[in-house]
């Protein structure tokens, strides 16, 4: 055991930070955020000549020097202030050699390079090294190191003056620092090292009360001296009744025993206050003992529970030694762990475990005042919805990298996003031909995107030039927010391009960016499609809301409006309507949304789309009646001519609807299609008519169709029941339930559209001033022309026109 102790003490080489990082999480924050962007590393401005850095071996061995001079006034001047009217020769020059150590050290702070509390980079300016001196302890330190005894005397000895001792007392950081230095350093016990610090403390406290006990006795006139606390002192037989004449070293021991036995309150009556200005003292000071007491007994306390901090991270550190070691890790990566083990400890930068007991909701508003402003200024997110940005705030999570530390190597997978605040990075990238490019990143830039947002390995190698502040984004929760507000991904992946114009790594893989945006496009267009195609009216909502456009097709060329009116989804077909898609859009297949509500069958869509003013328009339109013809789907037929179609389409063979239905002697088909207008005369592309086509076939009725009046004589009764149409009328609406339908009548169809009108209120007993015809599709019919054989049709009131009648 024994020698794995010695190997983890030799092994351990703790490193010096170049300032105490106690400053608090607010200062940091209060940093402006520098110029933002990728720039081309230039070489750095060198270090000036006669700034001393802080881990300088010479300036460490005069911090050890300073520190011994430091111990010594601390000491000193308390005795000085309570035992001396006047510095004897040999202890004045001492002094003077003191005073002149710490001038010496005043001008090498003039000199040090420190590190900025709130970026964390070494300052080497002198200006700015001058200016945080002069503002901060210059006054004290020079204040000191003046020779107050020389001035006590210059000026008669004035015992105001030596009141001004007491700002030596300032020199005492210098111990406290180094004791703080011990505590954390592994090498030396724990607990030797916190017994000795509390001793010391003790030790200071009543030195500097037996001082201030001497100078209350010595301060009164000479015949009052005797009415002090060592002036009236009897031990035995000895008198202190001429305590002048008694050697110091004996007066300060009596005076360390009266301020010792004062703050263990454990007095023995044999030295007490007598006068006035030596009660009041005690009293101060008995009241200063019992929290310097509770502090003592505390920190015993602590030492044995074992359970403060600075033992925490002795234990954490001890443990990494022994896992390295066992491991034999290089040094590289020792020197990394233990950095960032005591950066933790220095500054408490982790905020996990300080924040993981507090809600979630508070936990996001701290993230919203902390991160927000950096996100905010970050150019690959211009443009972004503010919803996305707080998305992307709440989950960040804060982390410091020292210098020299690789967070990022060139070809590997990336899996986090970061983003700079404070700090210099560089980004090394190798060429194929060997050229190495190195860039520079500075606060408000990010690196890792590139990879992310393009699934490819990592482009840079990214190295911390100075200590960094960064915010981390794991890529699954970047990908599910992108998901979410597709819209903002879009918008990152252009900012991408444009915001980098001039870097030529991003502009090799402009063709991978513009993919992947064109890529991201079409499954959004997918996306909102599939919400169409299943009837999904919310999400369809939701994604509009969230910015994608109904307007934009898929790869086939369908809209949204194509999948719902094929779906007969009569309500999320209105609202696509009003959201101003394109009712007329043609397919890649050439087909409308109309055409698709009237091949599934959905009338009502097919209706609205028409009142809308949709018109049916399809490629191979000739192709599509043939084939109704051919199938016998009368009821398609019926509807694709009242919605418009040309009856006289043609298919690749340049034949008709009519062609079809002669040829396979279908009389009904054929009598639809003449009275929606087709030509008894066209021919195909052998030269074939539909007369042709009906006498090969034999279909007398068909014939007779086509052959028209010329043959009436021949069949007078059946050419007038061909020629002759007929339809039934009913009084209600098409769409009406079926407890409000009522029988209707039929009737052969008049010359006009009001003699039907005026023939159907008669037969139905309707006397509603003002009436029309609707078609069983709910379409309304301003001409006979369009009324075919044995149609269904429906008479129904104007209740607008009647109001205003």
């Amino acid at each position: 055991m024994a020698a794995k102790e010695k190997e983890t003490e030799i092994e351990y080489q703790m490193e010096e930070m170049m300032e105490d990082m106690e400053e608090s999480r607010g200062s940091r924050l209060e940093h402006v955020a520098g110029e933002l962007g990728l720039r081309i590393l230039r070489r750095r401005p060198s270090r000036e000549k006669l700034v001393i850095c802080p881990d300088n071996r010479w300036y460490r061995a005069w911090t050890k020097f300073i520190l011994v001079w430091a111990v010594y006034s601390s000491f000193f001047t308390p005795l000085e202030f309570g035992f001396f009217r006047g510095l004897p020769e040999n202890l004045f020059l001492l002094d003077i050699a003191g005073q002149i150590a710490f001038l010496i050290d005043i001008v090498i702070k003039f000199l040090l390079a420190y590190r900025d509390p709130h970026t964390y980079r070494m300052i080497y300016n002198p200006t700015s090294i001058a200016v945080r001196y002069v503002k901060s302890g210059f006054v004290l330190d020079f204040l000191a190191c003046l020779p107050w005894d020389a001035i006590y005397k210059a000026c008669k000895r004035r015992e105001e003056v030596r009141y001004l001792l007491w700002i030596r007392l300032i020199r005492v950081r210098k111990v406290t620092d180094f004791f703080h230095k011990m505590e954390k350093d592994i090498r030396i016990n724990y607990l030797f090292t916190r017994i000795v610090k509390l001793i010391a403390v003790e030790l200071y406290c009543t030195h500097t009360a037996a001082c201030i006990f001497y100078y209350l006795a010595t301060t009164l006139p000479a015949s009052m001296e005797g009415y002090t606390w060592i002036g009236s002192l009897k031990l035995g037989d000895y008198s202190y009744t001429q305590f002048r004449d008694i050697d110091i070293s004996k007066r300060y021991l009596t005076s360390l025993y009266f301020a010792i036995v004062t703050m263990a309150t454990v007095g023995y009556g044999d030295i007490h206050a007598v006068n006035p200005r030596e009660m009041v003292f005690i009293m101060i000071y008995v009241s200063f003992d019992m929290i310097l007491g509770a502090y003592l007994i505390g920190n015993m306390t602590a030492l044995i529970v074992k359970g403060s901090k600075t033992e925490r991270f002795r234990d954490k550190m001890k443990d990494l030694i022994k896992y390295m070691n066992r491991n034999k890790l290089d040094k590289d990566i020792r020197d990394q762990i233990k950095g960032h083990v005591r950066l933790q400890y220095e500054s408490s930068y982790t905020e996990a475990s300080v924040l993981q007991d507090i809600p979630a909701s508070i936990r996001a508003k701290i993230s919203q005042s902390l991160y927000k402003p950096y996100i905010e200024d970050v150019p690959l997110f211009k443009g972004c919805s503010a919803e996305f940005i707080h998305q992307i705030v709440i989950r960040l999570q804060e982390e410091f990298f020292l210098p020299g530390e690789v967070i990022m190597e060139q070809g590997n997978a990336v899996d986090q996003l970061y983003f700079v605040c404070h700090g210099v990075l560089e980004a090394i990238g190798i060429g194929e031909d060997g050229s190495e490019t190195v860039v520079q990143l500075e606060p408000n830039s990010t690196f890792g995107e590139i990879a992310i947002l393009c699934n490819i390995p990592q482009p840079f190698t990214i190295q911390v030039c100075e200590l960094c502040r960064l915010l981390r984004l794991d890529k699954q929760l970047f990908t599910n927010i992108l998901q979410i507000y597709f819209v903002d991904g879009r918008t990152i992946l252009s900012n991408l391009l444009d915001g980098n114009e001039n870097n030529i790594k991003i502009k090799q893989l402009e063709s991978d960016i513009t993919f992947h945006i064109t890529k991201q496009e079409a499954e959004l267009a997918l996306r909102v499609n599939s919400a169409a195609f299943h009837g999904d009216l919310s999400n369809l909502k939701g994604l509009i809301r969230a910015g994608a456009d109904p307007k934009k097709t898929d790869y086939d060329g369908r809209s949204p409006l194509h999948l719902a009116a094929s779906r007969g989804y009569e309500e999320m077909t209105s609202f696509l309507i009003q959201e101003g898609v394109d009712i007329n859009l043609s397919d890649k297949f050439g087909n409308t949304p109309l055409f698709e509500a009237i091949k599934n069958g959905h009338d009502k869509v097919a209706s609205l789309l028409f009142r809308e003013g949709a018109r049916v328009s399809m490629a191979n339109a000739g192709s599509h009646l043939c084939m109704a013809v051919a199938r016998g789907d009368v009821d398609f037929l019926r509807k694709m001519l009242a919605y418009g179609i040309d009856p006289n389409s043609r298919d690749y063979d340049a034949r008709t609807p009519l062609h079809i239905a002669a040829a396979e002697g279908l009389h009904m088909m054929a009598k639809m299609l003449l009275e929606a207008g087709a030509s008894a005369d066209s021919m195909d592309r052998w030269g074939n008519t539909p007369l042709e086509e009906a006498r090969r076939c034999g279909s007398r009725s068909v014939i007779i169709l086509l052959e028209g009046p010329n043959h009436q004589n021949t069949a007078p009764e059946s050419a007038d029941h061909i020629h002759r149409r007929r339809c039934t009328v009913f009084p209600f609406h098409p769409w009406d339930p079926e407890e409000k339908r009522k029988e209707g009548v039929m009737l052969w169809v008049p010359n006009t559209i009001e003699d039907l009108i005026k023939s159907s209120m008669e037969k139905l007993q309707c006397f509603s001033m003002c009436s029309y015809i609707l078609s069983e599709d709910g379409a309304r019919i301003h001409d006979v022309e369009m009324i075919l054989h044995d149609q269904r049709l429906y008479l129904i009131p104007d209740e607008n026109k009647n109001k205003d009648v």
